[in-house]
């Protein structure tokens, strides 16, 4: 015999929790589904928020509302901006100057600029 019969050996012992039995589809009233995608579509809400605190997957929630704006019989809220929206264009370039664009608005400035006299500048841009 060997003398690795008479050492003393550890041991690990696993334990698992059992598995889950699968639920039941829960089976929605079309009132519930309609209430739940009226609160998605208010401007700001955020829908998977709103399907956890109902205990839902957020993309079942997704699904009814896709359906429902796909179907035409629901439309999302617009808020009416009175104010024309902007978007930024930047584009990276390999200089020491910055080129940055906001609206029909062009600013160039060189790379040795203080960051405080440029954010009064861009301010200024924006309010104008």
């Amino acid at each position: 015999m060997s003398d690795s019969v008479n050492q003393p050996r550890t041991f690990e012992v696993l334990t698992a929790a059992p598995v889950r039995a699968r639920r039941k589809p829960r089976d929605w009233p079309n009132e519930e589904k309609e209430r739940l995608i009226a609160e998605t579509l208010l401007p700001g809400a955020n829908v998977s928020a709103i399907a956890r605190a109902e205990g839902l997957d957020p993309s079942q929630l997704y699904g009814w509302r896709r359906k429902a704006l796909s179907s035409g019989l629901v439309a999302p809220l617009t808020e009416t901006t009175k104010k024309e929206v902007k978007f930024a264009r930047v584009e990276p370039v390999a200089s020491s100057a910055v080129e940055i664009v906001l609206g029909d608005v062009v600013v160039r400035v060189g790379g040795d600029i203080e960051s405080d006299h440029l954010v009064k500048i861009l301010r200024a841009v924006r309010k104008a």
